[in-house]
């Protein structure tokens, strides 16, 4: 998607999450006109991510797949990814 021309549909669907949509609609659609590009800009970036994540683990799936090992080193931050993902939702990102 690094490639691609980004719109409002196109940072929907690479967010993927349902919250995470109708908060980006919301912010993009309650912007006053001089910050739309600012708050587009800012959403497009979290989406690039989102979008570049989820093409890291679909390569690492079918390396998984291919191979039966993942490639790398791993440390286990499942924990640490939890506990971020509760305090997050306490301030409402999530």
């Amino acid at each position: 998607m690094s490639d691609q021309t980004w719109t409002i549909e196109s940072i929907c669907e690479a967010l993927g999450s349902p919250s995470a949509k109708q908060r980006f609609l919301g912010e993009i659609n309650r912007a006053p006109v001089h910050e739309i590009v600012t708050v587009f800009a800012k959403w497009q970036a979290i989406a690039a991510g989102m979008a570049a994540a989820a093409e890291r683990g679909r390569e690492l799936a079918r390396t998984e797949a291919e191979t039966g090992e993942m490639p790398g080193e791993w440390i286990d931050v499942t924990d640490r990814i939890r506990e971020e993902a509760a305090a997050a939702r306490t301030r409402g990102v999530a």
